[in-house]
């Protein structure tokens, strides 16, 4: 099983692959939005006090928006594509899109309390549901390891390639490894890159400690099953 990641632009990353190299990209691109300067507090628990009140290095990348070269280069190296905030970007309509609802951890407060995901495919509109809490996240805009699971469960198949242009926090990585696929990403950031692949070596030795290969490879067949059954 391949994880390959890079530290570099993701056109540069793009360009070394032929046509509809991958089976899926799941990327999660800058929406224009200035994060450094956002409280990223969501409560004021035990579990929530290393982030509560928490203010990001300045960055310059959560303000740019994606070109349009960029979706035509992804567009061209992958069959489908998963790209979260879609609703921000000129993308043509499609009747699939992923509903992150963040549950209680944003109601009342000045986040969103979803988040949109376009979805190349013809399916129906699905929603998934957890709270954003995560006490030693890396990154701004970090997403669940459980969500980028749930969406290889439900819009990938065994022996997919799967490629995510904008890695962040590498909780798409981890979900990959985890669901057995193949991988490949990068980030041009060099510190997120580098927190990023701290974090990705330290679940993995998680994971090996529990690791069985025989019951991981049948449960992991089952969520597949349920998934296409559509019982998950």
């Amino acid at each position: 099983m391949q994880s390959i990641v890079e530290c570099c632009d993701c056109m540069d990353f793009m360009a070394k692959f032929p046509d509809k190299y991958f089976n899926l990209a799941i990327v999660d691109p800058p929406y224009g939005i200035d994060v450094a300067n956002m409280n990223m507090g969501i409560g004021s628990g035990k579990r929530c006090s290393k982030i509560q009140n928490r203010i990001w290095e300045p960055k310059n990348w959560d303000k740019k928006i994606p070109s349009n070269k960029y979706f035509e280069e992804l567009f061209r190296v992958s069959y489908n594509q998963i790209i979260w905030g879609g609703n921000y970007f000129p993308l043509k309509p499609s009747r699939c899109f992923v509903i992150w609802d963040k549950a209680e951890g944003m109601y009342g407060r000045d986040f969103s309390e979803c988040e949109l995901a376009w979805v190349s495919m013809n399916k129906p509109t699905r929603l998934f549901k957890k709270n954003p809490v995560q006490i030693d996240r890396i990154h701004p805009t970090q997403k669940p390891i459980a969500l980028y699971v749930w969406l290889l469960q439900n819009y990938a198949k065994p022996g997919d390639k799967i490629l995510d242009t904008h890695l962040g926090s590498q909780s798409s990585r981890i979900a990959a490894k985890i669901m057995g696929f193949d991988f490949w990403g990068c980030e041009i950031d060099k510190k997120y890159f580098d927190d990023g692949c701290r974090r990705y070596e330290k679940e993995m030795e998680q994971e090996m400690l529990f690791q069985n290969p025989q019951q991981e490879k049948a449960e992991q067949q089952n969520l597949f099953s349920e998934a296409q059954n559509g019982t998950r």
